[in-house]
């Protein structure tokens, strides 16, 4: 088995160090709902773990939740909440979402606020080494001071400009990092041996893999816009702190999702939700949509793909049903079709290849039922070999699914009516639609709608 390795930037032979494959992935940071952005990754290393079980191997996988950070005291501030109140919310509603796309649960969730000692320890080490610095009760790690800064973005570190900010004065060299921020006021804090404070980002994900997994691990994944500065980060502070190379045998990054040729993010307002996607989608076949194009690619997000997931995902579900004739003129054999699979996902974990493999298979179980064949052990190889990528098969919401066309079609009426000026009439339809579960919301763009 082949993956595609960040840090050399070519494939290599999959060889995990010990027993049981250790994986770190980098989690979400809880200030909102999870949106279609980061469904992509969590999807991609769901299928990669399930592949590494359906191989043989054992898994050990952690992924962690930033439970505190700007972005979290900003937005409690600005509702007036707490910010670990704000957090727990959404960590409840990512559970609820990763249930709904059937992603498997990582066997550790550390939170950044339950791991202050051992972020502590790090930090503190580092210091002890002198590879870190305290500045106005912050601590900055010295970044030129590590000779291979750079080797995972491939970028030389004489030629990288710094990001800038209000701290910048308190840094030795402009590309030093943050490894504790010392409090503000009004702002949540810890207290440490520089005072009190909280974790800078990265240092969070390099103490609870260290923690967690030990000094040196197997495969360490996330989105491509973590390879810089965050993972870059992490190599720099975890292989300075234990001496120990490489901190991460196999570094993998999923490609980041676009909306009308745009990176979706928060800061674009351009986002999905995963909540919203599984309103008008069968969890199936959103994975269908994540899963079509290589992990590694950028994905790009439209209702008629999405449509024809749906529509893909159903020819599956079909011929996955052990229905047709048992002990037939003859036996369909499947194990080629296996072999195919495996073949692919073997590849740098080519689920687009292995879902035309399923297709193929549907096909000629199709076929075989038609000329009386038994299909019983082809349905049941289509039936495993798709839960290897997280596939149910099971019926989609149809009633629900069918009923958007026509409350297009009410939608549409209600403002032919609303130009008419036919205010009783089209009032008429937006409640009937309420008592049906449809809320209409009229916006400078149009009429949208969502079920309560």
């Amino acid at each position: 088995m082949k993956v595609f390795n960040t840090l050399s930037g070519r494939k290599e032979d999959f060889q995990p160090k010990g027993e049981a494959v250790t994986m770190y992935v980098c989690g979400v940071t809880v200030y909102d709902d999870c949106h279609i952005g980061h469904a992509m990754s969590y999807v991609t290393f769901d299928v990669i773990r399930r592949y590494l079980e359906f191989k043989g191997y054992k898994v050990k996988h952690v992924q962690n939740f930033t439970d505190i950070d700007d972005k979290i005291i900003i937005r409690a501030q600005k509702l007036g909440v707490p910010a670990q109140e704000l957090a727990e919310k959404y960590i409840t509603e990512y559970f609820k979402d990763m249930n709904a796309l059937n992603i498997m649960r990582a066997h550790v969730y550390p939170r950044a606020t339950e791991e202050m000692p051992k972020i502590i320890e790090v930090i503190q080490g580092l210091m002890n080494k002198e590879r870190a610095y305290e500045s106005a009760g912050s601590v900055y790690f010295r970044v030129k001071i590590f000779p291979d800064y750079g080797k995972l973005s491939h970028q030389n570190v004489e030629e990288m400009k710094p990001s800038g900010g209000a701290e910048e004065a308190e840094k030795e060299d402009p590309l030093d990092f943050a490894l504790w921020k010392a409090a503000k006021p009004g702002e949540p804090s810890w207290p440490s041996p520089w005072g009190g404070g909280r974790p800078g980002w990265h240092i969070e994900c390099s103490a609870m893999s260290l923690k967690y997994l030990g000094e040196s691990i197997d495969i360490h994944g996330g989105g491509q816009d973590l390879i810089f500065p965050h993972h870059e980060n992490e190599i720099t502070q975890s292989e300075a702190f234990t001496g120990v190379v490489p901190f991460v045998r196999y570094w993998l990054h999923n490609g980041l999702l676009q909306l009308a040729g745009d990176k979706m993010s928060k800061s674009l307002g351009n986002l999905v939700t995963v909540k919203q996607a599984l309103e008008r989608y069968s969890p199936d076949a959103i994975r269908f949509f994540i899963l079509s194009s290589h992990y590694r690619s950028p994905l790009t997000y439209s209702d008629e793909i999405l449509q024809a997931a749906e529509a893909g995902m159903e020819r599956l579900r079909q011929a996955a049903k052990d229905e047709g004739v048992v002990g037939g003129k003859s036996v369909l054999e499947s194990e080629s079709f296996r072999s195919r699979f495996i073949e692919s996902m073997d590849d740098d974990f080519n689920a687009a290849q292995a879902i035309a493999v399923l297709f193929d298979l549907a096909r000629a179980i199709n076929c075989a039922r038609e000329e009386q064949q038994d299909v019983s052990q082809a349905c049941r190889t289509l039936s495993e070999l798709a839960g290897v990528l997280g596939f149910t098969l099971e019926e989609p919401r149809k009633p629900a699914l069918a009923a958007e066309p026509f409350i297009e079609l009410l939608i549409s009426l209600r403002n032919d009516l609303r130009q008419a000026k036919q205010w009783q009439l089209a009032d008429k339809i937006r409640d009937q639609l309420a008592e049906s579960g449809i809320a209409l919301e009229d916006t400078p763009k149009g009429t949208t709608w969502k079920r309560t």
